[in-house]
């Protein structure tokens, strides 16, 4: 099975911010204040609804070139709430500064609900874990 992508984390002596190594790239994790973190980084549902929000802009800006389609300065908002039954919710609003007409915004939206993200959060993923060597 090709890997598709590969993440480390490392803890610091500041209760919960971490340092991740992602591909070639490093960043910081923590938890806000209020839940007992530094607020120094990205809690964990932030860095997914970003990854959800990235692979958004990228996937449609790809499909926008394609079609030669100018999207100028596009934007996505994006919000995770989780129901009373404990279910997570993502709503996602597009926004182009190009006037687009209707059937282009539709062929977009059709887009935006399968990029490989989406399809990813969608379906779920297996995940497994093991003991490593100390």
């Amino acid at each position: 099975m090709p890997r598709l992508s590969s993440a480390t984390i490392v803890s610091t002596d500041a209760d919960y911010l971490h340092h991740i190594r992602a591909g070639h790239y490093s960043l910081d994790t923590d938890e806000p204040k209020a839940l007992g973190g530094q607020g120094a980084g990205p809690a964990p549902f932030d860095l997914y609804i970003a990854s959800l929000a990235a692979c958004t802009a990228i996937t449609l800006r790809m499909y926008a070139q394609r079609k030669g389609w100018n999207l100028g300065e596009f934007r996505a908002e994006l919000n995770l709430t989780r129901d009373d039954d404990g279910k997570i919710h993502v709503h996602r609003v597009l926004h182009s500064d190009q006037p687009l007409s209707d059937e282009q915004w539709q062929r977009l939206l059709e887009i935006v609900a399968n990029t490989p993200v989406t399809k990813a959060m969608r379906e779920g993923a297996e995940i497994t874990s093991a003991r490593g060597d100390s």
